[in-house]
């Protein structure tokens, strides 16, 4: 069975898209559909802005959401037994299974976005990969900072966690994980916390818009962050991707249930091919590749 995968945040480069753009006027009039919707050029930002530009919340998710939908929706490939996405990835997966329209997609992501950035705004946080320890060291670590707001966010694959949480916290996490044998505990480039109680503030903001989104009944299962288990009906659908805000990114986990369905080929629709490793490392034995 084949499972289609798209990632989040941080796979984003100079010149993405650009070939898809030239080469696909089916891809070229979603890219122009997007600059429309979002009211500014975010294809001009993809093809030639700064890595600085780029890295800002409201490009970076429309970017690799409008990049990895383009590569589906235009494929004549594309026939998913089941889908995932990394993060901001569910939203393009969401899209690419039909329980989305593409507008409505981007206009969410969009909103996500803005949401995000505004509680990002409100503390100094960050996030950091920790290598090479077990997920109950990090979580227990993190759990002893005290007065600080420290979590796991993102299960990648054994021995890759990505911690969350304040500035501070982050920091002193940091320096105990060292401590404890880690091989790198390095903070991200990344805006904020995210999937973490920090995105608290964005929650209403991004639950009312999702509520008033129309969603279709998807063309199959979506694995979601938020309970690394497949979902069909709409209302779960809705509930995970309001949860996903401020809870940990469960893909290692994912994967392993994708696996257990009886996943066997892993294709990643987006710009690099960061989940495809992921994903060799949490089962050596599946097919990973671009499609």
């Amino acid at each position: 069975m084949k499972a289609y995968v798209f990632p989040g945040q941080g796979a984003q480069f100079t010149g993405m898209g650009k070939d898809l753009y030239e080469t696909n006027p089916a891809a070229k009039a979603l890219f122009d559909r997007a600059d429309e919707i979002l009211g500014f050029k975010l294809s001009q930002v993809m093809f030639e802005g700064t890595a600085d530009e780029q890295k800002q919340t409201n490009v970076t998710q429309p970017a690799i959401f409008l990049h990895s939908v383009a590569i589906a929706l235009t494929s004549d490939a594309f026939h998913p037994d089941m889908v995932a996405g990394h993060s901001l990835g569910e939203f393009s997966a969401l899209v690419a299974n039909k329980a989305l329209s593409f507008e409505d997609g981007l206009q969410l992501v969009s909103k996500r976005a803005a949401a995000m950035q505004h509680a990002c705004e409100l503390k100094p946080s960050t996030m950091a990969a920790i290598l090479a320890l077990e997920d109950k060291v990090v979580e227990d670590i993190c759990a002893s900072i005290e007065g600080e707001i420290v979590v796991a966010a993102n299960y990648n694959c054994p021995g890759q966690l990505v911690i969350s949480g304040s500035s501070k916290g982050i920091d002193l996490a940091c320096e105990k994980l060292r401590a404890a044998g880690a091989k790198h505990a390095m903070h991200l480039q990344v805006g904020g916390a995210f999937h973490s109680p920090l995105m608290e503030p964005a929650r209403e903001e991004l639950a009312a818009a999702i509520e008033a989104t129309t969603f279709n009944k998807p063309i199959c299962p979506v694995y979601q962050n938020a309970t690394a288990a497949p979902a069909i009906e709409i209302a779960e659908i809705k509930k995970n991707l309001i949860a996903q805000l401020t809870a940990p990114v469960r893909w290692t986990q994912s994967v392993q249930h994708m696996v257990k369905d009886g996943a066997t080929s892993f294709i990643e629709c987006g710009p690099k091919k960061v989940l495809q490793g992921l994903v060799k490392k949490i089962n050596p034995g599946v097919e990973a590749r671009s499609l």
